[in-house]
């Protein structure tokens, strides 16, 4: 991993720095293991808790790197970002701790409940329509009326070093992993992940779960450039996104694999982390389970030699009135 710096947007060294800076103030979650879901798997799961990080979920090391890295006076002008979720209350807490004004450009058909949290956290909520070009073009101009500091939810260096500190926990906790599978959207988390991981144990897997309605990295993947698609069409809200020019280098050179889910699948891995585990999940944060009990890993011959899988459940901001409507269908 040497001269990785000038390769991708973090490091092994970016990712400790980050580590060390948020400390104070992100919770080192736990890992959580079962017998049950071992079984059902055919291997050793260990799950890193990220729904029981602040805000719900493990954006917020990102934000918390992003946020107190900056100088007094650029975070006196405060920071905007747009983001249908979790990364706009990490964003919006983070700026709380620090005192400084978030401003967040949010989708018009984001999760209530995640809407409510950046409300909560003191995040100054601005709408625009739920397409790329309108919450590109809304934050541009809070950008210019503010002088606020963009921070965007993945494609951020300091963000992905602060998300790749998931990876330097876990591999403390559960040092014993081949493997780890992480959900894929913008990137952020899983290029933190890889970059930390591999620089930890060169030889571990590093595996990406997505929703086969909104394959996007997969394709990308495949096609050895950033696709995006014309829309995705998936219960997880939280993995719509689409690679980055610094998340897709650490995708294309690093992850091993995707494994690709149908959203029944989803929903039924998180009935078993709320039955079995005890925990409330998104669907973003069951996908990797879903993935490792699915036909696609279990049969793929390259896998075959997995034992001990670190699954990381990315969050656990849960829009009940979706998930009721989506176990009734």
């Amino acid at each position: 991993m040497d001269g990785a710096k000038d390769e991708y947007a973090a490091d092994i060294s970016s990712i400790r720095e980050a580590h060390e800076r948020i400390q104070p103030f992100i919770h080192r979650t736990p890992v959580l293991a079962s017998q049950t879901l071992d079984s059902m798997a055919g291997v050793r799961l260990a799950f890193k808790c990220e729904c029981f990080q602040k805000g719900g979920a493990f954006k917020f090391r990102g934000a918390c790197n992003a946020i107190f890295s900056l100088s007094d006076e650029q975070a006196s002008k405060g920071v905007v970002t747009h983001s249908s979720g979790n990364h706009a209350a990490a964003l919006s807490f983070a700026a709380q701790m620090r005192g400084i004004p978030a401003y967040i450009v949010v989708p018009n058909n984001a999760p209530k409940c995640k809407v409510e949290n950046v409300i909560r956290y003191g995040g100054q909520v601005i709408w625009s329509e739920p397409t790329m070009q309108s919450r590109e073009s809304t934050a541009s101009k809070v950008l210019q009326d503010t002088g606020a500091v963009l921070v965007h939810p993945y494609n951020n260096p300091l963000v992905i070093s602060g998300q790749g500190t998931v990876a330097l926990e876990l591999l403390d906790q559960a040092p014993q992993l081949d493997t780890i599978i992480v959900p894929i959207s913008g990137g952020g988390l899983i290029s933190g992940v890889a970059l930390a991981g591999k620089a930890i144990n060169p030889a571990i897997r590093v595996i990406a779960a997505e929703p086969k309605g909104a394959d996007d990295a997969a394709r990308s993947k495949a096609a050895g450039r950033i696709v995006t698609l014309p829309e995705t069409n998936t219960i997880a809200d939280g993995l719509r996104a689409f690679l980055g020019d610094l998340t897709w280098p650490v995708v294309r050179d690093l992850v091993d694999g995707f494994v690709t889910v149908e959203d029944g699948e989803i929903v039924e891995a998180m009935k078993l982390c709320y039955e079995i585990l005890k925990v409330a999940v998104e669907p973003s944060g069951a996908i990797g389970l879903a993935a490792v009990l699915s036909d696609g890993f279990r049969n793929n011959p390259a896998w075959k030699d997995c034992e001990d899988v670190g699954i990381v459940i990315s969050g656990g901001n849960v829009d009940l009135g979706v998930l009721w409507d989506a176990l009734k269908s």
